[in-house]
């Protein structure tokens, strides 16, 4: 079964249905998700005993009481995963065609069809014109359909807070649980990449999907241009053959930048362009991502 292209998909005007057509097309090809559930929750103490692991000594109750317990915990399969998307005006372009943020909808939305599908939680974080709105994460599929209207509700517009809206999107979490933040990440680069790297040291399970548009890394223009900063709405007059070469080089950098620093900061990163079927782009990245955990599973059980 081939990908169906971006513009077939998002020519489906039912997102939802859109979605499903994407997921589908993934377990066709065979793909699973590589999203499980991976959390231990606390269930009681008990007497130390010679063997156990140390790591497990609760020290705070050896110093009220002056005996050893260990603490035990019960193993959960259940996941929670928070979206946290980009509604901001830059994610609005291009004004004809297929935008960025329709494409990232579709998906956020398959995303969250593939986890609730799996019967784990989803919830949904997004800020557009300044106003923070989300879903808690929660399972099952009347939630799922109530997040999918709100995606579609949403018409991107103004600035937005990346390091605020991140935080807050792990904040509801609550334990440790997968974080997925969509954006083209031009605003606020560095503290929005400082707060990825303290929500991955806390625990979570962070992912970096940057959306582009094939013109913003082709630059297919040429003569004079009126550009316009669609957040702020400043304009300039610039001769394309002037820019063509800096501005592409600066693109590259900054999606080399992205990707690099992602990486170092232990966070999955995948590019995604307006260009490229959105079943191929997640295909990508989920086999990335499995690939990436079961390398950390057997490192983990490997003998020291």
């Amino acid at each position: 079964m081939s990908a169906l292209s971006p513009a077939v998909v998002a020519a489906v005007d039912d997102l939802e249905l859109a979605a499903r057509v994407v997921v589908e097309g993934l377990r066709a090809g065979g793909h699973r998700s590589p999203f499980h559930g991976y959390s231990a929750e606390f269930q009681q103490h008990r007497p130390y005993r010679a063997g156990d692991d140390l790591k497990y000594l609760d020290w705070k109750l050896l110093a009220r009481t002056d005996r050893l317990y260990s603490k035990q915990f019960r193993e959960t399969t259940s996941m929670s995963a928070m979206i946290v998307l980009d509604a901001s005006a830059s994610m609005a372009f291009p004004e004809q065609g297929l935008s960025k943020f329709r494409y990232a909808s579709i998906v956020a939305a398959a995303l969250s069809y593939l986890i609730a599908t799996q019967g784990d939680a989803i919830g949904l974080m997004t800020m557009a014109n300044g106003r923070l709105s989300y879903l808690p994460a929660r399972a099952g599929r009347p939630h799922l359909r109530s997040l999918i209207a709100r995606l579609d509700r949403i018409e991107p517009g103004g600035a937005w807070d990346p390091e605020r809206t991140i935080s807050r999107g792990a904040e509801l979490l609550k334990r440790r649980g997968v974080l997925i933040v969509i954006s083209d990440f031009y605003d606020a680069e560095e503290a929005t990449r400082r707060e990825m790297r303290r929500v991955a040291r806390r625990g979570h399970d962070v992912s970096m999907l940057q959306i582009m548009s094939a013109e913003e890394r082709a630059f297919p223009y040429t003569g004079s241009l009126e550009v316009e900063d669609l957040e702020s709405g400043a304009r300039k007059l610039v001769d394309a053959a002037a820019v063509e070469e800096r501005y592409r080089a600066a693109v590259r950098d900054f999606l080399e930048r992205c990707r690099t620093l992602a990486n170092r900061d232990g966070i999955d990163y995948a590019l995604m362009s307006t260009d490229m079927a959105p079943e191929r782009v997640l295909r990508d990245y989920l086999l990335r991502r499995g690939a990436a955990h079961r390398s950390a599973q057997a490192a983990t059980r490997a003998p020291a």
